[in-house]
């Protein structure tokens, strides 16, 4: 693999967004987007794809716990369609579920106050997602 990738969590109101390192080994969080508009968000995915040197984007995929696909899937399914023809690089959808609890549990072990959690739980949500990405690609390099 080469390049770096880029985790997303996709909210209605805001989306944590996290890159990995040059080798694709490590996931760090590093911002969390207000989700005011799909135009202003994929502008700022931009920047982000073009400041890190972005070659994949691994777009977190919210099944239910049964794995059947609802509403947010599908609206997931056409934003990683908008962002592979905007941005002309691979999107890889990737099972999200718990994500976001695991982070707030996280969170709430490192005793982070609630305020502050909400500040920064959308992009440790989507270092999660990506770690978990980047995990299973170590797993079938062994």
């Amino acid at each position: 693999m080469k390049g770096r990738l880029l985790g997303v969590d996709l909210g209605d109101v805001r989306i944590g967004v996290a890159v990995s390192d040059p080798l694709g080994m490590t996931a760090q969080g590093i911002e969390v987007i207000r989700r005011t508009s799909d135009a202003e968000a994929l502008q700022r995915l931009g920047e982000l794809i073009r400041q890190y040197e972005v070659e994949t984007i691994v777009l977190g995929f919210p099944k239910n716990m049964n794995g059947t696909i609802g509403p947010r899937g599908e609206a997931t399914r056409e934003f990683a369609e908008r962002l592979e023809e905007t941005f002309q690089i691979p999107v890889v959808l990737w099972d999200e579920r718990l994500s976001t609890m695991a982070a707030e549990r996280m969170l709430i072990e490192a005793d982070v106050r609630r305020n502050k959690r909400r500040q920064v739980v959308d992009k440790m949500a989507a270092a999660i997602i990506l770690q978990s990405y980047l995990d299973s690609l170590s797993t079938c390099r062994d």
